[in-house]
């Protein structure tokens, strides 16, 4: 069996997109034995795993771009779990080694360069991360999410546009034919609009807070599926115990399948991670977008306005978003059937649907690229 190595971690964001290239490479090619590395407090440690996949759990340390005690620990963490990496690299035989991002790619790049096999980046913002510029310059191929950021890059000859591997539930999904059963699981109801709301993996209180004083024009037409993340579950559930009674809403802490929550919405209210965003487009929803203004290089405003320029979605700024400002957004597109298909396709047209085949076809040739090479040697 051929080894590649994965990283990916922190956030769902860098998690999700990790799992889906290592389902398509085992689609790809059943010879190929994926497995992934990782810390043991960071998302991947329970999601990998609870996918099926082996996870070696390694040192890793952020990337903070001011001076403080971590900043200078940080070389030498580096450093330590790279080399860690690189063992593990020549152990297990492994052919490549492919980066999503995260605390623990910045290691796994530079053992990928010390243990010389090739070494594939995978960029799902349209503003690349730091760690991401440095580490392409050894790098074999970098996949990139959203066309126009390989001049972003030292070396745009070896970029590739690929979009952002989405998770194959979400890929086959027949949402439309979903949408009925979705609708009853979640206990909504079929003759009103329903307004998704979400935050990412540990929810959003701007966005809570701005969805719990919103004043619909029309609320026994509207639902609400608010999905609040667990740090704020308990507070928004219980403001909206003292809600407008024609307004029908259900609010979760998160969704175990959020292909129920994708199906039953008309729209979606979240910030703008990258892994949001090729969601929203390969499943063709119109959105209300609000960037997460401290996302490092305002990678987030970047993703929003690809979806703004063509006319799926519209962005609020974090500081300008109030109950009255979503409202304005989210009504108007809310009762304009025409509009929101409208978006909706636009939506789509910037969908991917393919990303993780592609890219499970970059990170499998470089793997035989290295077992040519060690067979000619």
């Amino acid at each position: 069996m051929t080894v590649v190595l994965l990283a990916g971690g922190g956030t769902a964001g860098h998690v999700t997109p990790a799992l889906a290239t290592a389902e398509a490479l085992r689609d790809h090619d059943p010879t190929l034995d994926v497995e992934f590395v990782g810390t043991a407090t960071g998302l991947e440690s329970g999601m990998v795993p609870a996918a099926g996949w082996v996870l070696h759990e390694v040192a890793a340390a952020p990337l903070l771009r001011r001076l403080s005690p971590q900043t200078v620990r940080l070389p030498f963490v580096v450093v330590r779990s790279a080399r860690s990496l690189a063992q593990l690299i020549r152990k297990r035989g492994a052919a490549a080694a492919c980066v999503f991002g995260g605390y623990v790619s910045g290691p796994l790049a530079l053992a990928a360069r010390l243990a010389g096999i090739p070494l594939l980046i995978h960029e799902q913002n349209a503003a690349p991360g730091l760690a991401n510029r440095i580490a392409a310059r050894w790098a074999f191929t970098v996949a990139v999410s959203v066309p126009g950021t390989q001049g972003r890059f030292p070396r745009s000859a070896r970029t590739v546009v690929t979009g952002n591997p989405v998770r194959s539930d979400l890929r086959h999904a027949d949402l439309a034919a979903l949408r009925p059963q979705a609708l009853e699981a979640l206990g909504l109801d079929p003759d009103r609009r329903t307004v998704l709301a979400f935050g990412g993996s540990l929810g959003a209180r701007r966005i809570n807070d701005a969805l719990l004083a919103a004043a619909w024009p029309d609320p026994a037409g509207v639902q609400v599926l608010h999905v609040t993340g667990a740090r704020d579950h308990a507070r928004a559930a219980a403001a909206w115990t003292g809600a407008d009674p024609a307004l029908l809403v259900r609010c979760d802490a998160f969704l175990d399948d959020m292909r129920l929550g994708y199906a039953a919405a008309d729209m979606v209210v979240c910030r703008a991670g990258a892994s949001t965003i090729a969601e929203l487009t390969v499943v063709g929803l119109p959105s209300v977008l609000v960037p997460f203004p401290h996302a490092a290089a305002d990678e987030q405003t970047a993703n929003a306005q690809a979806l703004v320029d063509a006319g799926a979605a519209t962005m609020i700024r974090d500081a300008d978003l109030d109950g009255s400002s979503l409202v304005a957004a989210v009504a108007p597109l809310l009762c304009d059937d025409a509009r929101r298909a409208a978006a909706a396709a636009a939506a789509r047209s910037l969908g991917r649907p393919d990303a993780a085949a592609r890219l499970a076809e970059l990170v499998a040739a470089a793997a035989g690229h290295v077992t040519r090479r060690a067979v000619q040697r």
